[in-house]
């Protein structure tokens, strides 16, 4: 029984094409990686394509004396198992990428390690289930268990992401030396052409590229403009972007945005692990503001939820050609607003508009998903009656809609949400955590507006409950949000820069605990419909 590192690389990345040849210290980026894994003597081998676009590729492997095999460019699992023809199924094989330098020999030792005396079938670094950056990544399993996968699947994800059925056979285990580090939302891999200058970056001044350990190396990602700054990862933490669109929210002081400051505010957003964008067709240019900033790869790292528009042109007796029409016209727009071939998930801005015109915007809406145009169809719900027709639609899955923590309206539909996740995989974001920003007031005046009787007793309330917790009422907001298992994510609206960091902060705070939670809803302040609903506010 031996072990072969196999370092799969190709030259025609659909984001960055070429980046497995640009230099980091001199070195070519693969050639880089397959040094590094082989520095404590381990044999490692560069699987790439017999395709005409991979020559340079061979040329340079060959020229640095780097092992290499070709074989298909579109089945890579076919490539592994070709590459290794020979050797015995109990061959250890540990897969690595050309676009992932950090990766070492002790690296590889420990995976190899900790593979054998766990006795695993299959086991992984990566994420936040193993505290390394994202990049440090490797696969270990052996090479009988890819030869019965090739022979199993017809499958072209299987054949294209080599051990999807080796995981569902044997489970997926993680390597989790590391888990203190607590790192998973760092970044250390080569996806886009600003991945590649943080690299070269980190690199840089580094005397022996080839041999610097991976430890080191982690290290000198800490404080870097390109690296998050809180403790843990912001995954659950949605980007809302109206603000960024128009003036949006009852206590909105800072106006809109410039482009370069939203691009500043999204891009920071995804560095500290936020993977949605929240949008719609009816938030002014938050669609083109979005769409700019996700360019040159920004994109591949976040999904974008956007709603269709509200279809104000529309009358109830309007055709079902011309309903047809405009949302087209919606759909369209936002592909193009946003850069996007197509939409992750597209949410009806009005759930009324799952019947309204005989149930022709539903329909529209599903022939696009067939074609693959839209991959998510959702509904944005403004009350639990709405909320209880689209947890009957088996069409639908994604929801959003508006909770806080004075918000009592959705409690008896609570166990109906978490049987609709379970049962088809229905995602839910949350939005007004804040309710527009009335949470976070103590003026008077601006309650009264929103239709509170008794301002008062509310803002003391949520003073007294806040500071009991030791925390701030932005704070204790998101941590009570945070802490409900059937929400996804939650929809937070940023207007500047520094909000976005002081959110992000406050959002590491550790959620609420059950009994915690059960304390605020026996004794919050009771509010109307009037108050919890924006939309009847007097303003």
């Amino acid at each position: 029984m031996g072990v072969t590192v196999v370092l799969q690389a190709r030259t025609n990345s659909s984001r960055l094409p070429g980046k497995v040849l640009l230099p980091i210290n001199g070195l070519p980026l693969v050639v880089l990686a397959a040094r590094r894994a082989a520095n404590s003597g381990r044999r490692v081998l560069v699987v790439t394509s017999n395709q005409e676009s991979d020559d340079t590729l061979c040329d340079e492997l060959a020229r640095c004396e780097v092992e290499y095999f070709r074989g298909s460019l579109e089945n890579t699992l076919e490539r592994f198992v070709k590459a290794l023809s020979g050797m015995d199924d109990d061959q250890i094989v540990v897969r690595l990428t050309g676009d992932n330098v950090f990766p070492d020999g002790a690296f590889v030792d420990e995976m190899v390690e900790a593979f054998l005396v766990e006795d695993k079938g299959y086991l992984c670094c990566m994420g936040d289930e193993s505290g390394l950056p994202y990049g440090l990544t490797a696969e270990v399993t052996r090479l009988g268990h890819l030869r019965y996968a090739h022979q199993q699947t017809n499958s072209q994800y299987d054949r294209e992401h080599v051990t999807p059925l080796v995981i569902n056979r044997f489970g997926r285990s993680y390597f989790t030396a590391y888990r203190n580090f607590n790192m998973g939302h760092f970044r250390c891999t080569v996806d886009t052409f600003d991945d590649y200058l943080n690299m070269s970056s980190v690199f840089r001044g580094v005397a022996e590229p080839e041999n610097v350990g991976f430890l080191a190396l982690v290290e000198r990602l800490k404080g870097r403009s390109s690296q998050p700054t809180t403790g843990r990862s912001a995954r659950k933490f949605i980007l809302g972007t109206a603000q960024l669109g128009l003036d949006y929210g009852i206590s909105n002081t800072s106006g809109i945005p410039s482009q370069g400051e939203a691009e500043e505010i999204i891009k920071t957003a995804i560095i500290h692990g936020v993977e949605w964008i929240d949008s719609a067709r009816a938030y002014g240019k938050s669609e083109d503001v979005v769409g700019k900033a996700l360019t040159k790869g920004w994109g591949s790292r976040v999904c974008v939820v956007t709603k269709l528009s509200p279809l104000d042109e529309l009358s109830k007796d309007s055709s079902k050609q011309l309903v047809k029409a405009s949302v087209q016209k919606s759909i369209f727009h936002s592909c193009y607003a946003l850069k996007q071939e197509s939409l992750e998930v597209l949410m009806l801005h009005r759930a009324a508009h799952l019947t309204a015109w005989g149930g022709a915007v539903i329909d529209c809406l599903l022939g696009f998903r067939n074609q693959g145009l839209i991959k998510r169809v959702g509904v944005s719900v403004q009350s639990p009656e709405e909320l209880k027709v689209v947890l009957d639609s088996e069409l639908v899955s994604f929801v959003q809609l508006p909770f806080n923590l004075l918000d009592h309206r959705w409690l008896e539909l609570i166990p109906k949400i978490k049987h609709a996740r379970d049962k088809r995989n229905l995602i839910v974001h949350v939005r007004s955590t804040y309710l527009q920003g009335l949470l976070l007031s103590k003026s008077h005046e601006l309650w009264n507006k929103a239709n509170c009787t008794e301002p008062k007793k509310v803002v003391d309330w949520l003073d007294k409950e806040a500071n009991s917790l030791g925390l701030d009422i932005q704070s204790l907001c998101l941590a009570y949000v945070a802490a409900k298992s059937w929400i996804d994510g939650v929809v937070v609206g940023i207007e500047t820069h520094s909000q976005l960091m002081d959110s992000l902060s406050k959002f590491n705070v550790a959620a609420l605990t059950v009994d915690q939670m059960a304390h605020i809803e026996q004794h919050r302040p009771i509010l109307s419909e009037n108050t919890l609903n924006p939309s009847l506010w007097r303003l």
